[in-house]
């Protein structure tokens, strides 16, 4: 039994493996929004409402994901013995956890932020979608060199670190997409757009170098044993692909919604401007 997936150097075998540490993780993620469910449903009876039950299934979709992505198999693998099955994990933890746990979050928890000065300023400053970008690039370039993975994946706590780091940037960088807590006016859903293309410069950059250098980059995954019945730099190209392809394409997801968002933003102005115009003819 380990603590947390890591490298091993042994071959490739089928039979469960436990990480505590996942456990645990997954156990805390699912008491703390149970707590949160409960507190915000204080002197409410009845069943759930619809949106409630849909923040529930975010929330549960998303705990589900990072049991997946942690433990084994896919835990097992990405550790040690395939960069694409990193690459996998690396979009579940950073890039689609992340937003489904926030919009996950009772309205009521929200407001009880906002009550909070002290919580505000510091939740203002570490959201502020310019330490955004520049944490969750920097976090994606740094967490991808060769030289961080082949140093940190070979120990539990350095893998640890990664997913980690994976996780919490990931959080920081969606904050301001999903949550209205604090209130950017001026952030609409167009500078949204905006902050999502300049969010996937390091991604385009270590997804094209994977699919383009010639050789292994990751001795971790190059001398691992082998898994499956095509070499080093085929894994390292469809981790290349996985990051280009299935990161690009939830990006673009995104910034659909948010463009029917500001559609819709638009429509609302222009109305409120009709009618503004039509009660001031009336006066007149």
């Amino acid at each position: 039994m380990q603590f947390w997936c890591s490298a091993q150097g042994i071959a490739w075998s089928w039979t469960w493996r436990p990480y505590v540490g996942v456990w645990l993780l997954v156990a805390l993620l699912a008491w703390g929004y149970w707590r949160l469910v409960k507190h915000a449903r204080t002197g409410v009876r009845g069943p759930l409402s619809p949106t409630d039950r849909w923040r529930v299934a975010a929330a549960s979709t998303a705990i589900l994901l990072l049991w997946i992505a942690l433990g084994w198999p896919v835990g097992t693998l990405g550790g040690g013995y395939l960069a694409s099955v990193h690459m996998v994990q690396f979009l579940l933890i950073a890039m689609v956890a992340p937003p489904l746990l926030q919009t996950a979050l009772p309205a009521a928890t929200l407001q009880r932020i906002e009550r909070r000065p002290v919580i505000m300023r510091v939740l203002t400053l570490v959201t502020n979608p310019i330490i955004g970008l520049i944490a969750f690039n920097a976090m994606l370039a740094t967490t991808h060199m060769p030289v961080v993975v082949d140093t940190l994946m070979r120990s539990q706590l350095g893998s640890f670190v990664i997913d980690l780091a994976w996780f919490g940037v990931g959080f920081v960088f969606w904050w301001p997409i999903i949550c209205p807590v604090p209130a950017r006016p001026r952030f609409n859903a167009l500078g949204k757009i905006g902050y999502l293309v300049f969010g996937t410069l390091a991604h385009v950059y270590v997804a094209m170098y994977l699919l383009l250098v010639p050789f292994p980059v990751y001795s971790i995954y190059e001398l691992a044993p082998r898994v499956a019945n095509f070499s080093a730099s085929a894994d390292q190209q469809i981790a290349g692909g996985i990051m280009l392809i299935g990161g690009g394409l939830f990006m673009f997801a995104a910034m659909t919604v948010l463009f029917f968002r500001w559609g819709r933003e638009v429509e609302a102005a222009d109305a409120r401007q009709g009618e503004g115009s039509v009660a001031h003819a009336a006066l007149r």
